[in-house]
């Protein structure tokens, strides 16, 4: 079996070869068409057209925005740091008014013990005038009842002070005294 060619293929020859890619490394330089100068001005040009676009987008579309979204933020900052200080405000005139309201409460209190310290203290003395009335009453009473007991016991010393004297009046000398005397001599000796 043979194989007979169908199509007329032309392989070129070694040094049409080597004639083509020279032909191709003198318009090239190295493959990369943006360093051929021959395609500088269009890529230039395009650059130039890009950006001009690029900065109208960013300066009448992303700038607006970002200034837009920045000048909330500030706004959103300076509410919550106005909030806070009108919070902090309020906070301190709270605080004010609750150690106002300590200070008239302590007030208060002092002067309820003063008064109570002085009610307690009146009705002490009161107390205390009360009891001396009623120890002065029974003092006088006692004074009154040892004078009447002293009247009496004085009273009754006379007469066993005469009966005693006479007693050893007798016993002494053998003789009886008068009343008369025994009650001369009793006065004599006191």
């Amino acid at each position: 079996m043979a194989i007979t060619p169908t199509h007329d293929v032309q392989i070129p020859a070694q040094g049409d070869l080597h004639a083509e890619t020279q032909a191709a490394a003198e318009h090239a330089s190295g493959g990369l068409p943006q360093f051929e100068f021959q395609h500088w001005a269009g890529q230039i040009g395009y650059l130039l057209i890009l950006f001009a676009v690029l900065y109208v987008l960013v300066a009448k579309v992303f700038a607006p925005r970002l200034r837009k979204v920045m000048d909330e933020r500030a706004e959103t900052i300076d509410g919550a740091i106005a909030a806070a200080r009108s919070v902090q405000a309020e906070a301190a005139e709270q605080a004010e008014a609750a150690r106002a309201e300590v200070e008239k409460a302590r007030a208060d209190a002092r002067a309820t013990a003063a008064a109570a310290k002085q009610r307690v203290t009146e009705e002490f003395n009161a107390r205390l005038a009360a009891d001396e009335a009623v120890v002065s009453a029974r003092i006088a009473e006692a004074e009154g009842a040892i004078a009447k007991t002293r009247d009496a016991a004085m009273s009754n010393v006379t007469a066993i002070a005469s009966d005693a004297a006479g007693a050893m009046l007798e016993r002494l000398t053998g003789s009886k005294a008068s009343d008369a005397e025994l009650a001369a001599a009793i006065k004599g000796a006191a």
